[in-house]
Protein backbone atom coordinates (compact mmCIF):
# COMPACT_ATOMS: atom_id res chain seq x y z
CA UNK A 1 0.00 0.00 0.00
CA UNK A 2 1.60 3.55 -0.77
CA UNK A 3 2.03 6.21 1.45
CA UNK A 4 -1.06 8.26 0.01
CA UNK A 5 -2.89 5.39 -0.23
CA UNK A 6 -2.65 4.92 3.41
CA UNK A 7 -3.22 8.53 4.51
CA UNK A 8 -6.29 8.73 2.61
CA UNK A 9 -7.47 5.37 4.03
CA UNK A 10 -6.78 6.59 7.67
CA UNK A 11 -8.43 9.85 7.10
CA UNK A 12 -11.65 7.95 6.15
CA UNK A 13 -11.70 6.10 9.18
CA UNK A 14 -11.00 8.97 11.33
CA UNK A 15 -13.94 11.08 9.32
CA UNK A 16 -16.17 7.86 9.46
CA UNK A 17 -15.54 7.47 13.06
CA UNK A 18 -16.60 11.22 14.07
CA UNK A 19 -19.82 10.97 12.34
CA UNK A 20 -20.93 7.90 13.92
CA UNK A 21 -20.42 9.72 17.04
CA UNK A 22 -22.90 12.25 16.48
CA UNK A 23 -25.22 8.87 15.09
CA UNK A 24 -24.59 7.22 18.81
CA UNK A 25 -24.95 10.83 20.87
CA UNK A 26 -28.14 11.11 19.01
CA UNK A 27 -29.47 7.83 19.81
CA UNK A 28 -28.46 8.19 23.31
CA UNK A 29 -29.93 11.43 24.17
CA UNK A 30 -33.22 10.13 22.41
CA UNK A 31 -32.78 7.04 24.57
CA UNK A 32 -32.60 9.01 27.58
CA UNK A 33 -35.51 11.05 26.21
CA UNK A 34 -37.48 8.03 26.16
CA UNK A 35 -36.35 6.12 29.33
CA UNK A 36 -36.52 9.07 31.47
CA UNK A 37 -40.08 9.98 30.64
CA UNK A 38 -41.59 6.18 30.97
CA UNK A 39 -39.94 5.85 34.25
CA UNK A 40 -41.24 9.10 35.97
CA UNK A 41 -44.50 8.20 34.72
CA UNK A 42 -44.15 5.13 36.06
CA UNK A 43 -43.53 6.51 39.34
CA UNK A 44 -46.00 8.74 39.71
CA UNK A 45 -48.09 5.79 38.93
CA UNK A 46 -46.77 3.47 41.77
CA UNK A 47 -47.13 6.38 44.10
CA UNK A 48 -50.33 8.15 43.19
CA UNK A 49 -51.20 3.91 43.48
CA UNK A 50 -50.24 3.87 46.79
CA UNK A 51 -51.63 6.62 47.70
CA UNK A 52 -55.09 5.48 46.89
CA UNK A 53 -54.64 2.02 48.49
CA UNK A 54 -53.54 3.57 51.90
CA UNK A 55 -54.85 6.78 52.05
CA UNK A 56 -51.13 8.33 52.21
CA UNK A 57 -47.84 8.61 50.43
CA UNK A 58 -45.23 6.43 51.17
CA UNK A 59 -42.29 7.62 53.11
CA UNK A 60 -40.10 6.12 50.97
CA UNK A 61 -40.38 4.67 47.26
CA UNK A 62 -39.27 0.58 48.44
CA UNK A 63 -42.85 1.53 51.04
CA UNK A 64 -44.51 1.44 47.29
CA UNK A 65 -46.43 -3.10 47.61
CA UNK A 66 -47.01 -4.68 45.08
CA UNK A 67 -44.84 -3.31 42.17
CA UNK A 68 -43.61 -5.82 39.39
CA UNK A 69 -39.73 -6.60 38.89
CA UNK A 70 -39.78 -4.07 35.78
CA UNK A 71 -41.20 -1.35 38.04
CA UNK A 72 -38.33 -1.24 40.38
CA UNK A 73 -36.29 -0.21 37.53
CA UNK A 74 -37.50 2.80 38.01
CA UNK A 75 -36.18 3.40 41.58
CA UNK A 76 -32.26 4.09 40.26
CA UNK A 77 -34.53 6.66 37.75
CA UNK A 78 -36.35 8.86 40.02
CA UNK A 79 -35.20 10.25 44.02
CA UNK A 80 -38.77 10.56 45.39
CA UNK A 81 -39.18 12.93 48.97
CA UNK A 82 -42.25 13.03 50.37
CA UNK A 83 -43.75 16.03 51.56
CA UNK A 84 -45.49 17.50 54.45
CA UNK A 85 -48.35 18.15 51.53
CA UNK A 86 -47.47 15.91 48.36
CA UNK A 87 -44.13 14.64 47.13
CA UNK A 88 -40.87 15.56 45.59
CA UNK A 89 -39.75 13.59 42.44
CA UNK A 90 -37.06 14.34 40.55
CA UNK A 91 -35.41 12.10 37.27
CA UNK A 92 -32.20 11.69 38.14
CA UNK A 93 -31.36 8.79 34.69
CA UNK A 94 -33.00 8.03 31.98
CA UNK A 95 -31.10 5.37 29.80
CA UNK A 96 -27.31 6.20 31.02
CA UNK A 97 -28.00 10.01 30.98
CA UNK A 98 -30.07 12.63 32.73
CA UNK A 99 -32.90 13.80 30.20
CA UNK A 100 -34.19 16.74 30.45
CA UNK A 101 -38.37 16.22 30.47
CA UNK A 102 -40.90 19.06 30.09
CA UNK A 103 -44.44 18.27 30.83
CA UNK A 104 -47.89 20.67 29.79
CA UNK A 105 -49.60 22.14 33.10
CA UNK A 106 -52.33 19.98 32.77
CA UNK A 107 -50.41 17.36 33.27
CA UNK A 108 -49.88 17.83 36.35
CA UNK A 109 -53.41 18.18 37.42
CA UNK A 110 -54.82 16.30 40.54
CA UNK A 111 -50.94 14.76 41.01
CA UNK A 112 -49.55 15.17 44.20
CA UNK A 113 -46.04 16.39 43.03
CA UNK A 114 -45.21 19.83 44.68
CA UNK A 115 -41.21 20.28 43.51
CA UNK A 116 -39.62 18.14 40.52
CA UNK A 117 -36.58 18.91 38.52
CA UNK A 118 -38.81 18.57 35.51
CA UNK A 119 -40.20 21.29 33.60
CA UNK A 120 -43.90 22.14 33.18
CA UNK A 121 -44.88 22.63 36.94
CA UNK A 122 -45.76 26.12 37.72
CA UNK A 123 -48.05 25.15 40.82
CA UNK A 124 -49.42 22.11 41.76
CA UNK A 125 -51.05 22.62 45.32
CA UNK A 126 -53.70 20.38 47.26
Amino acid sequence: MTNALSKRLSILLVILALSGCDLIDGLKEESDQKFGDQHFKTAIALIELHKVRTGAYPETFSDIQYTGDWDMIVAHSVSYKKLEEGYELNIVRGWVGTPELNYPEDFWSGLGVRKTNVGGLTSNTP
